[in-house]
């Protein structure tokens, strides 16, 4: 009799609630999983209003405990006799939880309502996805370019408590412009990665990487270096712009940059050629034998000095060898911080060669050129591409005198590292571009991670 009655008032409360979607009803009992933090404040705030209640009684001097336990046997005498305690007693226990369940999830759903009027996601699962993302590792990417906005967008997706170090060396295009103009560090690396790590990624892309084509002193801009470098006017520098944009954005985690100070890029050619400006070292079209910065030993921002330092995970690359993973490892302290932490940390390898940077080289040539240009053996593992691309794409690149990155192992595992090995890429049906998979290569990121800890 108890299951049946049960079952009919389940039946009701399914009636009463058929005007909101069928699963809400099934989302509810999410609110009592572990982590989530809300059955322990919903069991204070009941206690707290007995609590209030029994002081109040006593304040007015109404001997609480004798009237309402004498109040409560009458009621139970009356109900008893009215209805037979094995009906009475399940019947109240079903009505007592209906109550429960209606008057939470009404509240529940005004509160949601409130937070969330556009209605895309339940609160509950956003929840559940705030507290699973700061649970997550805290993982600290050094690099720039589009490779790092790449594997931010994967990242995002496993954990919150991601630091992406970024190069402030880049002199074209719309940031050498803003840094000539205004004396400001160029903000394009950071642009994209704040873009990737907004929680309305696509819309946020597609309006910093917005570039103007009309307008006196506009034309070539995008929107997002306009952004940032209004923002270091009215915060005072780039890293108080990073921050107050952050939050306008809502990102997950943090970018900042590997210093403050207005680096320029050099290098050396094989020719003997001295090339200045990160722009113009690849253009230069030549074979790099050295690089450095001007000015030389540039401080490194503290934060990403503590973010370093607090590090689970230190991951470096990918992007353009010379001009966007090594100009942060030229800050010292940078690099210093790097090899000290005794976490694990990986190098993700690119996949083709780069025609005025990389031609011709090796895995094993970049992981030379990195602990050459820096003087430490900053990381233990290198990531690389299983697959080779399509020929459709091996054709296309070879037309610009690029070529995939050759996998040595031998001499790889000479220089001490480990290998990880997996396919990371997509390619562009048709444009024939390779590009890192963000979710795969987030995806093999943290699965080896997870293993190196043993989880």
């Amino acid at each position: 009799m108890f299951f049946g009655l049960f079952k009919q008032a389940l039946h009701l409360f399914k009636q009463k609630s058929r005007h909101r979607p069928s699963h809400r009803g099934n989302r509810w009992f999410l609110w009592l999983a572990p982590g989530i933090l809300v059955k322990r404040w919903l069991l204070l705030s009941a206690g707290g209003v007995m609590l209030a209640g029994l002081g109040l009684a006593i304040w007015t001097r109404q001997t609480p405990i004798y009237y309402f336990t004498q109040f409560i046997g009458e009621v139970l005498e009356t109900i008893t006799e009215i209805l037979p305690y094995y009906i009475s007693g399940p019947l109240a226990v079903i009505i007592g939880i209906l109550f429960i369940f209606w008057g939470q999830t009404r509240s529940l759903g005004a509160i949601t309502e409130v937070l969330m009027p556009e209605g895309n996601e339940e609160l509950i699962d956003m929840l559940i996805t705030h507290r699973r993302l700061n649970r997550g590792p805290k993982i600290v990417v050094v690099g720039g370019g589009t490779g790092l906005s790449t594997l931010l967008r994967g990242l995002k997706a496993y954990s919150a408590n991601i630091t992406a170090i970024v190069t402030v060396a880049d002199d074209g295009g719309s940031s050498g412009r803003l840094r000539r103009d205004f004396g400001v560090l160029p903000p394009g690396d950071i642009r994209n990665c704040l873009a990737a790590l907004a929680d309305e990624e696509k819309l946020i892309t597609e309006l910093f990487q917005y570039r103007f084509r009309a307008g006196s002193g506009l034309t070539g801009h995008s929107f997002g270096n306009l952004f940032l470098t209004a923002m270091s006017d009215i915060t005072g520098d780039l890293e108080q712009a990073i921050a107050a944009s952050s939050k306008v954005l809502a990102i997950r985690g943090q970018v900042l940059p590997a210093t403050l100070s207005d680096v320029q890029l050099w290098a050396e050619l094989s020719d003997g050629r001295r090339i200045e400006g990160e722009s113009q070292i690849t253009d230069a079209n030549g074979s790099i034998v050295k690089i450095g910065c001007t000015p030389a030993n540039p401080p490194a921002l503290p934060r990403a000095l503590r973010a370093i330092r607090e590090a689970d995970y230190i991951i470096i690359g990918p992007g353009s060898l010379y001009t966007s993973v090594i100009p942060n490892l030229l800050v010292p302290e940078i690099a210093e911080a790097i090899a000290n932490r005794k976490v694990p940390r990986l190098y993700v390898c690119n996949v083709m060669t780069q025609p005025g940077e990389t031609q011709g080289y090796t895995v094993s040539d970049h992981i030379r050129m990195i602990d050459a240009a820096c003087g430490y053996q900053l990381f233990d593992v290198v990531l690389v591409q299983k697959k080779t691309p399509s020929a459709q794409s091996l054709i296309r690149y070879a037309q610009e005198g690029s070529h995939p990155v050759y996998f040595d192992r031998e001499a790889v595992m000479q220089l001490g590292r480990r290998i990880l090995i997996a396919n990371v890429i997509y390619e562009d049906e048709h444009s024939g571009l390779v590009r890192h998979d963000s979710d795969r290569l987030a995806r093999v990121l943290l699965r080896w991670y997870s293993k190196s800890q043993g989880v």
